[in-house]
């Protein structure tokens, strides 16, 4: 089942992308899907968005370690790339080897973290996750599209922080 939010945020989708309900392209745990068809070899790139309330000391580092280790579970072979603390922020990509209906692919995932503090509640900190799933062959073609994504995420006016 598609998850919530804990905190309201606005977004530009850049041209091409399309969104999708979670449930129905197999992404019960993101608050939001967006889509990039046609499929390439199996498998069509996708953005999804997920987040959660978090104790105030941990930190995003930590968050992003944790996504690694479930993904090391569930699929894999996962090694990280890149890994980079920015403002508010924590990114990192990673390389991960998957089977999807039988067939192997290179995939590659782009993972931002985004910390925003409750107003109301300043110990309260949400953490907003956004993540690139593509191949491997087509991350360049995508990278530039999901930056301008993230760099547009920001608070709904409802939220201010």
């Amino acid at each position: 089942m598609a998850t919530q939010l804990p905190v309201r945020i606005e977004f530009s989708l850049p041209e091409g992308w399309t969104a999708a309900p979670p449930d129905e392209v197999g992404a019960p745990g993101a608050a939001f899907v967006a889509l990039h068809p046609p499929a390439h070899d199996g498998f069509t790139t996708n953005i999804t968005i997920s987040g959660d309330y978090r104790d105030d000391d941990v930190e995003l580092e930590t968050v992003a370690g944790e996504s690694v280790a479930r993904l090391k579970k569930s699929v894999g072979e996962v090694r990280v790339l890149t890994s980079t603390a920015v403002d508010a922020g924590f990114t990192q990509t990673l390389e991960i080897k998957s089977t999807i209906e039988g067939q192997p692919h290179d995939l590659v995932q782009c993972q931002a973290y985004l910390s925003m503090h409750d107003v109301d509640e300043p110990a309260k900190r949400a953490i907003i996750d956004l993540v690139l799933t593509t191949t491997a062959d087509r991350f360049d073609e995508f990278v530039k599209d999901f930056q301008n994504f993230v760099r547009s995420v920001k608070p709904s006016e409802y939220f201010p922080l």
